[in-house]
């Protein structure tokens, strides 16, 4: 019997990109051969505009995001995605071309090429989003699990799946490691490797697994199996740490780094906190006159408020805002603050909406107290509760926070200490990971989240 064609998780976004590509390049040949006309050296001006295309729309798809697979396989999604990098590539490389060579334009070729290319390139997703959710293009999956965490094996599954099995994998059986399966009948699990593509294993301790589940694990690897701890599988997949499932295991996954590592990354910090904080700091400059007018008629009060948050090494420090929300609005207690809070004034809801009220917290950067990019600071009475929700979470104070994070831009407004704990996860990872690459694409992620309204 023969095997069914399956792709990774990497495998398909390759996919994507270079039917991506293909219409790129065809539509670049439009434009050098039709579409611009003159008396430019094709040989040589030719070869520049196709590398400038190619680099340039692998930057715009990497900013929109159109290679995250659980957003590929919604076609509602792919239409509005496709057409917003499409119409932003065909117009930028256009004016690129005009800026680059002396050249006329053929107008019937340029409203051909600035029409169809959007198009093209939302017509070929949407073809390949049938095949994403198809089960030729699925790892057939097989979960194990300890007893212990029986209770979740439905979350578990659904993870490894993802949404409309975006992640490239269906799990055909979930199994517990404690099952008699393992020792009285251990052929038929191993007749069962023939049928599966991958292994996903969620052990609380890997020191006391047992012979049989071992001989599983190898076995499925002489075969050449993927095999996956559920804590590595979930890391690489959703570029977060599962806090419910690193129990004793914590600081060994976590790998904190020696300092002396980080010094490029620092000195790459300090340029961007000090580029950042002239950049920012003409906006608020700019902002303060206009805020301060428009206050006195929708929005009176105080310009500005502060609020103590905690920071690096768990010490407090004042964040300052420009204030959104009706004056004493926690006169009956500390509240998160949720989309649709009712103490957000009309005027608070604009600055909210195009992260205005954020400007001023460039003065804690100056201070020393924040950088742009890291954790985002919570207040103490939120640090407490969530400390004790979760003996993990103090971690983020190891580094400064920030104004924009990983948490930001990968996971939606949080509106209560659930969302938070769920933000934590990004958090470890960033601390974890952290590279000038992941702050780079941290920082392209913040203006999507700015242009697009996703995240915080």
């Amino acid at each position: 019997m023969n095997k069914p064609f399956t792709l990774s998780v990497i495998e398909r976004k390759l996919f994507l990109f270079i039917g991506d590509i293909g219409i790129v390049i065809f539509y670049l040949y439009l434009l050098t051969n039709r579409t611009l006309k003159g008396t430019f050296d094709f040989q040589k001006h030719g070869i520049i505009i196709y590398v400038i295309g190619v680099l340039l729309f692998s930057l715009i798809a990497y900013i929109i995001d159109i290679y995250n697979l659980e957003r590929a396989s919604k076609p509602i999604t792919i239409f509005r995605l496709s057409l917003i990098v499409g119409i932003l590539y065909s117009f930028g490389i256009f004016f690129v071309s005009i800026l680059l060579l002396n050249t006329t334009v053929s107008r019937p070729y340029l409203f051909v090429f600035l029409l169809l290319m959007p198009f093209s390139l939302t017509a070929w997703r949407l073809i390949c989003s049938r095949f994403f959710i198809s089960q030729p293009f699925l790892k057939k999956t097989i979960f194990l699990y300890e007893n212990t965490f029986r209770n979740d094996v439905i979350d578990n599954t659904i993870n490894i799946e993802g949404e409309n099995n975006s992640n490239g994998f269906k799990v055909k059986l979930s199994i517990s490691t404690n099952q008699d399966s393992f020792v009285k009948n251990p052929k038929r699990l191993m007749g069962i490797i023939d049928k599966i593509d991958t292994v996903i294993i969620r052990i609380k301790n890997y020191q006391e697994i047992t012979k049989e589940v071992e001989q599983f694990l190898t076995k499925s690897m002489y075969f050449g199996k993927e095999v996956f701890t559920y804590t590595s599988f979930y890391e690489s997949t959703y570029e977060a740490l599962p806090l419910n499932l690193l129990g004793n295991n914590f600081y060994e996954v976590l790998h904190l780094k020696n300092k002396r590592a980080h010094y490029i990354q620092k000195l790459f910090t300090k340029i961007i906190d000090i580029s950042l904080c002239v950049f920012v700091g003409i906006a608020l400059a700019i902002m303060i006159p206009l805020v301060y007018i428009l206050n006195l008629f929708f929005n009176k009060g105080p310009l500005f408020y502060t609020q103590k948050r905690i920071g690096k090494k768990g010490r407090e420090f004042k964040i300052y805002k420009f204030r959104s929300m009706v004056v004493d609005a926690e006169k009956l207690g500390a509240k998160m603050a949720t989309n649709n809070d009712s103490r957000i004034t009309l005027f608070g809801g604009v600055l909210r909406k195009f992260r205005i009220d954020e400007l001023p917290q460039i003065l804690s950067v100056i201070k020393g107290d924040m950088s742009f990019i890291g954790p985002r600071p919570e207040r103490k009475v939120f640090v407490d509760q969530l400390d004790e929700m979760n003996p993990f979470y103090s971690v983020r104070h190891v580094i400064k926070p920030g104004i924009t994070g990983w948490a930001q831009v990968k996971y939606k407004y949080g509106e209560n200490l659930e969302d938070s704990l769920k933000k934590l996860e990004y958090d470890l990872y960033y601390i974890k990971n952290r590279s000038i690459t992941l702050d780079i694409r941290i920082l392209f992620k913040t203006v999507t989240t700015i242009l697009f309204s996703r995240g915080i």
